[in-house]
């Protein structure tokens, strides 16, 4: 998958600041929405949003049926009101907010012993139990391949050793994830 042009990486930050901003001050979803170019792609995404250098709120979907601007559009407002673990996002707190945008490859089969760190993001489900972490995650915390892999168990509710069963899908993905810029500093976009 191509990556995106840094206009078009600026335009779906926008629109998720915009899309945030309105749920926040206004109580209402964005009303504008593109309907042009990369805003029409169907991908899977994650908003999340940092503040003082700390997670504040991250919501996404894997798979969608919508177009990529109502996706991120949906899930900005949902990060920063509606992820269970954190309160809501407080007007005063808009400021500073740090943007990251991830956009996911189609996720597909993968074996443990190619999964490579800070590359590969992990779905792993058993029945309906399901559990997903972004490539970030991993390198962010230091994780060698099995913690990672033990790590997803234990989101989805699994028991971390569970990656091992044969009922276990395992399934990878990767991302292009960009950010405004670093806490305290005026958002501006960088690659992450």
């Amino acid at each position: 998958m191509p990556s995106l042009s840094e206009t078009d990486r600026q335009s779906l930050l926008d629109l998720a600041r915009r899309a945030i901003a309105e749920a926040v001050s206004l109580e209402k979803s964005a009303e504008e929405i593109p309907q042009r170019g990369v805003f029409l792609e169907k991908r899977g995404v994650f908003v999340t949003l940092h503040a003082r250098g700390r997670l504040r709120g991250c919501i996404g979907v894997v798979e969608t049926v919508e177009p990529l601007a109502e996706s991120i559009a949906r899930c900005a407002a949902g990060a920063a009101l509606r992820d269970p673990r954190f309160p809501p996002v407080r007007l005063e707190e808009l400021a500073g907010l740090r943007i990251e945008i991830s956009l996911l490859s189609p996720l597909e089969p993968i074996l443990p012993e190619n999964i490579e760190i800070g590359k590969h993001g992990l779905l792993v489900s058993q029945g309906l139990k399901r559990g997903l972490l972004l490539p970030q995650v991993a390198v962010e915390h230091k994780f060698a391949r099995h913690q990672f892999l033990e790590e997803t168990c234990r989101k989805a509710g699994l028991n971390p050793t569970a990656w091992q069963e044969p009922e276990t899908r395992i399934l990878g993905f990767t991302s292009e994830v960009f950010a405004e810029g670093r806490d305290g500093e005026e958002p501006r976009l960088e690659a992450v």
